[in-house]
This record gives structure tokens, C-alpha cells and sequence, in this order.
């Protein structure tokens, strides 16, 4: 009998609790919601014009917004929930993101928005964000990045934007953006203003494809460092700026892969900018730099693989520059692991397997100005004495003439 009793009461006090907590769970439970469970809680019914902040389990985990009316998110919107670890924004109607509007949570791991109208990132949209895996911001409408868009966010192990109209990214855009594992960037971006990475490091992968520029400009990269990979690939990169790499500094790899380039101004890697390796393969050149503006004593290992140069008079730039001299094999590499673009007649053609032509006109009048120009200091130099003589010998002759 006793035993009973003790069952009983025991019985009677869990359907208590029972019920006290399914009523406290839906009492948190928006309408529009679906709480799995305290932790984990589905808002997908497009229901919502408005975050219900409020009316959402303060522990919860778990959150999916999606198929939504959220035009804007705003600053601090998901405030309060710091337990939150994965947040989806999926198909929403977002065309603004307002500055700090993650802020506030401590232990989220992955943010994804995608298949939004949002056109631009602005400043500070996704400032401080700390330790996530993954910020998903594929099939929007970006086309344009803003300067300190990623300020202060660290620990992100991914940042995909792919499958983006993005046309612009502005200085200053990715800077104060550290530790970062992957940043992948979409097709089609036609400017990137200078300083768009100041003051990012410790980057994993930073990959910048397809793109459709008329310049890298100067300081592009100025302010990038400790990468273990940037690749620049498949793109027109219309002229090379001088010092569009000034500023870079500490990579592993550098490589320019199947690139269209017009001419490249300057290349000038000085001993700081210490890049390990730097490797151009497939690339088109369609004019080749001056000898004098490559520089690469800040580059240890040098690849040239498969591109296409100019192999009329402009030959003797590349076999003069480092691109041939910055090793013992670095001519014979160069002749034979790549091709000839023009003239026409030579197109398709292996360096090696063509006869040395004369060098440019312009480069050979420079050689015969700095030849007549020596030649003249020469003449000059030993025609001094002479007319000191004469000189002498004038002045001798009135002295004697008046005396």
C-alpha cells in the first residue's frame, strides 16, 4: 500500500511537470512557428512580416526564418538569443541588412542567406561576428560590397558568395576580417577598388575568378597577409597597375591560372612581400613588361607553365627580366614550358622552337641613346684638356702681345 501511494504521487507529479512545460512551450511558440522543441524551432510558413523576437524560447538553438516578408534586418535583431548556434534567412524578401545585426550571439556557428533580392552588403552588416563555420550568402542579388562590410569577424571557417552579381567590391571592403578559412567570391566582379583586403590576415583560401576587369589597380592588395592560397584565374584582367601587389605580403601561393593580361605595368615583389611560390600558368600576355619593372627578390620558388607570350622583338624583355634570370633553369624553363601568341605566323608555337629575332626598335634606339650619350661624356672628357691648352696658349699669346 504504501509503495502505491509513492507510485501515485510520484505519477501525479510528473503529469504536473509534464503539462507545465508543454503549456510553457506553447505559450514561446509564435503562432506562425513550429517549436520541435525548446532548442529547435521552424518559422516557415511565410507567415511572418516581423522577427518574433519576443514570442521565440530564449535557449533556443535552432531558428529557421525562411520564405518570409523581412525587408530589412534590423541592428541587434536577434538580440537576447545566446544560445542561438545555426540561423537560416533563406527566401526571404531582405533587401537590407542594417550595421551589427548578428550582434549578440556568442555561439553561432553558421548563417545562411541565400535566394534573397538583397543587392548590396553594407558597412558593418556582418561587423564582429566571432568563431562560425560557415556565412552562406549565395543566389542573392549582391553587387556590391561595402567598405568594413566584415570588420572585426574572426574564426570563420567559410564565406561563400558565389552565384552573385557582384560588380564592385570598395575599399576597405574585407579589412579587419581575420582568420578566415575559405572566402570564395563570385564570377563577373569588374572593379576592385584599392585597399579592399587592409588589414585581413591569416586566410586560408582567397579565390577570385571570372572576373572582367579593366585594372588590378594599385594597392589592390596592400594590407593582405599570411595567406596559404590566392588564386586569380580564368579572368580578363585587363593591365596589371604598377604595384597593384605593393603591400602583400607573407604567401604561400600565389598563382595567376588561364588569365587574359594586356600588359603588365610593373611586378615588383621585393624582399618583404615574401611569397614561397609564384606560379603563372595558361596565362595570355598580349604586350610583355620592360625588363627593368620585374622585380622578384621577395619570391623564393617561380613557376612558368603553359602561357602565351610575345616572341616578335619583345623576346629580348623576357629573356633580360627575372622571369629568365631568377634561377639557373629560369631560361630554359621558360623557352621550354611555353608558347608563342604572336607574331600570327607563331602562334601556337614553343619558345624554343623559335629563332631568336631582333630586339625592338624602341629598345634598341634606348641601347644607341645610352651609347651616344656615353660616347659623348667620353669625347667631352678627353676633349678638356685640349681646350685648356688652346686656352693657355691664347692667353700667352695677347700677354705678350700687350707687354
Amino acid at each position: 500500500m504504501p509503495n502505491s501511494l509513492f507510485l501515485l504521487t510520484a505519477l501525479t507529479l510528473f503529469l504536473c511537470l509534464w503539462n507545465s512545460l508543454l503549456i510553457e512551450t506553447l505559450k514561446s511558440c509564435p503562432l506562425e512557428c513550429i517549436c520541435l522543441s525548446q532548442t529547435q524551432v521552424l518559422c516557415n510558413t511565410g507567415g511572418l512580416h516581423h522577427i518574433p523576437l519576443r514570442h521565440l524560447p530564449g535557449n533556443v538553438e535552432h531558428l529557421s526564418l525562411t520564405k518570409n516578408h523581412f525587408p530589412i534586418i534590423k541592428t541587434d535583431a536577434f538580440a537576447g538569443l545566446r544560445a542561438l548556434k545555426k540561423l537560416s534567412l533563406d527566401g526571404n524578401n531582405i533587401t537590407k541588412i542594417k550595421q551589427f545585426a548578428f550582434r549578440g550571439l556568442p555561439r553561432l556557428k553558421e548563417l545562411s542567406i541565400q535566394y534573397t533580392p538583397l543587392k548590396a552588403i553594407a558597412r558593418f552588416a556582418f561587423a564582429g561576428l566571432q568563431n562560425l563555420s560557415t556565412i552562406l550568402l549565395t543566389h542573392n542579388q549582391i553587387a556590391t560590397i561595402e567598405a568594413y562590410a566584415f570588420a572585426g569577424t574572426s574564426n570563420v571557417k567559410l564565406i561563400l558568395l558565389t552565384n552573385n552579381p557582384l560588380l564592385r567590391i570598395e575599399s576597405f571592403a574585407f579589412s579587419s576580417l581575420t582568420q578566415v578559412g575559405h572566402l570564395l567570391l563570385p564570377a563577373g566582379i569588374r572593379i576592385i577598388e584599392p585597399d579592399t583586403f587592409y588589414g585581413m590576415f591569416t586566410v586560408g583560401l582567397l579565390k577570385l575568378a571570372y572576373m572582367d576587369l579593366e585594372h588590378i589597380k594599385a594597392f589592390t592588395f596592400r594590407g593582405l597577409s599570411h595567406v596559404l592560397l590566392l588564386t586569380i584565374q580564368e579572368s580578363d584582367l585587363g593591365v596589371i597597375n604598377s604595384e597593384a601587389f605593393a603591400g602583400l605580403t607573407h604567401v604561400e601561393t600565389l598563382q595567376l591560372f588561364n588569365n587574359k593580361i594586356d600588359i603588365i605595368e610593373a611586378l615588383d615583389f621585393n624582399e618583404t612581400a615574401a611569397i614561397k611560390y609564384l606560379k603563372f600558368h595558361g596565362n595570355h600576355f598580349l604586350q610583355t613588361p620592360p625588363s627593368e619593372a620585374i622585380s622578384l627578390d621577395g619570391v623564393h620558388h617561380l613557376e612558368l607553365v603553359d602561357n602565351y607570350f610575345p616572341c616578335g622583338c619583345q623576346l629580348q624583355y623576357l629573356l633580360e627580366s627575372p622571369f629568365a634570370t631568377k634561377s639557373f633553369n629560369s631560361t630554359r624553363n621558360l623557352l621550354e614550358k611555353n608558347y608563342c601568341i604572336s607574331p600570327i605566323e607563331l602562334n601556337g608555337h614553343l619558345m624554343a622552337d623559335v629563332e631568336y629575332n631582333a630586339p625592338c626598335q624602341e629598345h634598341l634606339l634606348q641601347g644607341t641613346l645610352e651609347s651616344t650619350a656615353a660616347l659623348r661624356c667620353d669625347r667631352t672628357i678627353k676633349t678638356i684638356p685640349v681646350v685648356i691648352v688652346c686656352i693657355s696658349i691664347k692667353f700667352l699669346h695677347l700677354t705678350i702681345k700687350f707687354s
